[in-house]
């Protein structure tokens, strides 16, 4: 294929994925009046799990009691987010909440919740390996925003060895 042909057709596929994004959004938007919609929260909580593996109590309604907070705690950070940051967040869980979307962007068939944390975290890796530049940012959005959100709650510090902040005399 000569040069000119594939930026033709990189610039027809980011055009395309971007009146796809927009459409999606529109239709099913990932943020609604600033907080994350049910399927983007569980987007979040599948990706949660993933990405903090070990460091969850053991399933049952504490696990579920800690994850709920725990998206409370992403929805928040996303809230104080600027607009345009939010609207970009929103389009990309819009895609990824949809089949089309998250077949598309990321090569992923099923639905977030029917995955194991295992094969969410093969993809993870896999965005994080990726030599498409799109990928990775996925990447380091969905991480970002679940760490941020993980490791700044203080009842998490003492399974990770932190022991707080310091009294400051």
């Amino acid at each position: 294929m000569k040069r000119r042909s594939l930026l033709k057709l990189g610039l027809g596929g980011a055009v395309l994925l971007g009146v796809v994004g927009g459409g999606m959004a529109l239709l099913r938007p990932g943020l609604v009046d600033k907080h994350m919609s049910p399927s983007a929260r569980e987007l979040m909580r599948a990706v949660a799990l993933s990405v903090t593996g070990g460091l969850w109590p053991a399933e049952g309604p504490a696990r579920d009691a800690a994850v709920q907070a725990h998206l409370d705690r992403v929805d928040a950070n996303i809230g104080g987010y600027p607009a345009a940051v939010r609207a970009e967040l929103s389009q990309l869980f819009a895609l990824l909440s949809s089949s089309g979307g998250r077949l598309a962007l990321i090569g992923m068939s099923q639905d977030w919740p029917a995955a194991s944390v295992a094969e969410i975290q093969q993809l993870m890796n896999e965005l994080r390996l990726s030599s498409l530049d799109l990928r990775q940012q996925i990447y380091h959005a969905l991480r970002d925003l679940n760490t941020i959100a993980f490791f700044t709650a203080p009842e998490h510090w003492a399974s990770t060895g932190y022991p707080g902040p310091r009294e400051i005399p």
